[in-house]
């Protein structure tokens, strides 16, 4: 039930030229063109973006992609480069750019700060939804709002690395230890999914998760937040009242941060009733 509160031998010419079109040959019959059922189907549903958040990759999307790809949607996982707040945003909004057709924009934990962002007068995307993420308001950092409730064990699992950038600036890559990662991370996560998760997660900076925020496209895109109540990460109380905030239609679901691993139905079917708003 919700509730809605607001990616040796030289050749010659002639032998390489031969080669390419025997390649292209092989590459269209392997491929194949799509059904007409099949592209009327993709060109009648918005594309799906999906923005991982730290410590994640875009691996951590799988389950939800087999599901929307069953559905016939097409579907972008984005690389986050969680290296500064901005600098993310740009990189998901200069994806948006090539993508044909409206957009669904989907974050996870940081990610949601990410969307947030790369969204802010887009016209392409139609919706945003928030999956165990942060929704900020103009100069709100993620750091700030895991802070402003209780809960959270973020802090006493980071793990730090201080880092150079390459314009000789000084950072930190933060990621979380692995001996915590799946009861802080995922606790509802099959141990050893779990376990490789944790060696497999990207850190994010310092920067990234201390910049403010700016101008937030919740305030003009509908929006929908899954909530996770066992979330240990963004506590339940920070994510209610964030999606309250933002007026979003608000489901939870009794889940660890790793929502789209532990919980990938569950995430497709909110991604899929926000898609199915967009005319």
């Amino acid at each position: 039930m919700y509730r809605h509160s607001r990616l040796r031998h030289a050749r010659t010419p002639l032998t390489l030229l031969a080669t390419a079109t025997v390649a292209s040959a092989l590459l269209a019959a392997s491929v194949g063109p799509a059904s007409a059922g099949e592209s009327s189907a993709s060109q009648s549903k918005p594309t799906v973006v999906l923005v991982h958040g730290a410590f994640a990759d875009s691996s951590s999307w799988n389950g939800v992609i087999s599901e929307l790809k069953k559905d016939g949607y097409p579907v972008v996982a984005a690389a986050n480069p969680l290296r500064s707040l901005s600098g993310d945003a740009a990189s998901v909004k200069s994806l948006l750019a090539t993508i044909k057709g409206p957009v669904v924009l989907v974050g996870h934990s940081y990610g949601g700060s990410v969307i947030t962002n790369a969204a802010h007068g887009s016209d392409k995307v139609k919706a945003l939804v928030y999956a165990d993420a942060f929704l900020p308001d103009k100069g709100e950092s993620a750091n700030a709002l895991v802070s402003k409730f209780e809960g959270s064990v973020i802090a006493k699992v980071l793990r730090p690395v201080p880092i150079t950038n390459a314009d000789g600036s000084k950072d930190v890559d933060l990621s979380i230890d692995q001996s915590a990662f799946p009861q802080a991370f995922g606790a509802d996560v099959p141990a050893e999914k779990a376990g490789l998760m944790a060696v497999t997660q990207r850190p994010g900076t310092g920067t990234a998760l201390n910049e403010p925020s700016g101008e937030p496209a919740w305030k003009d895109i509908p929006s929908w937040a899954l909530v996770g109540t066992n979330d240990r990460i963004i506590p339940r109380e920070a994510q209610v009242f964030m999606a309250e905030r933002a007026d979003a239609h608000i489901k939870e679901i009794k889940s660890s941060h790793a929502v789209s691993v532990s919980h990938p139905q569950a995430v497709t079917d909110v991604i899929e009733k926000a898609a199915r708003t967009v005319r």
